[in-house]
């Protein structure tokens, strides 16, 4: 062998070593990318399960709200018994003053004002029951509000994270293929 065909092949060897050399640095430099993305795709994780967190604990307030919603019920459908009791009672009493009415009138009077009395009562758990529908009304109205808007957030919320997570999952497929 010549040595102008050793210099050559010393020269071509010195070329290949460099671009090895330039490839190593690539490689490098994709897997440094590679690292990167790994780490925000990791973040882009937390962050989706805090907004999870965020929900699930959304839920557990409105399913108390909902049970204390159930209660104002309850209470309402005892105030309603407890009317209709009272409208019995008034009922009864009006029968007696009606038949009492012709035989003592000094009877009669005290039957009226004890009706007036429980009408009272009456009108007064009425008032009360009015307000309690009022106010399970207003919490309903709330309640619902305050899902719908939970609601479109976390829809919005999950879109932009499924998207970008598409997004980013593309990119590391793009580099690992072309690894």
């Amino acid at each position: 062998m010549s040595k102008q065909s050793f210099q050559d092949l010393k020269y071509e060897i010195e070329l290949k070593n460099a671009e090895i050399d330039e490839l190593t640095m690539e490689l490098q430099s994709r897997s440094e990318e590679i690292n990167k993305l790994k780490l925000y795709s990791t973040k882009l994780k937390y962050e989706k399960k805090n907004l999870e967190d965020k929900l699930d604990t959304k839920i557990d307030y409105d399913k108390a709200r909902i049970k204390e919603l159930d209660d104002l019920s309850e209470k309402l459908i005892e105030k309603d018994a407890i009317i209709e009791d009272k409208q019995d009672q008034v009922k009864y009493l009006r029968s007696l003053i009606d038949d009492y009415k012709n035989q003592i009138g000094s009877t009669t009077e005290n039957l009226e004002i004890q009706l007036r009395k429980i009408s009272k009562t009456y009108e007064g758990l009425l008032e009360q029951k009015d307000m309690i529908i009022q106010k399970q009304d207003e919490q309903i109205s709330n309640l619902i509000k305050s899902n719908e808007e939970t609601v479109k957030s976390n829809k919005t919320n999950i879109i932009s994270l499924k998207l970008q997570n598409e997004k980013y999952q593309e990119i590391i497929d793009k580099f690992t293929k072309t690894n």
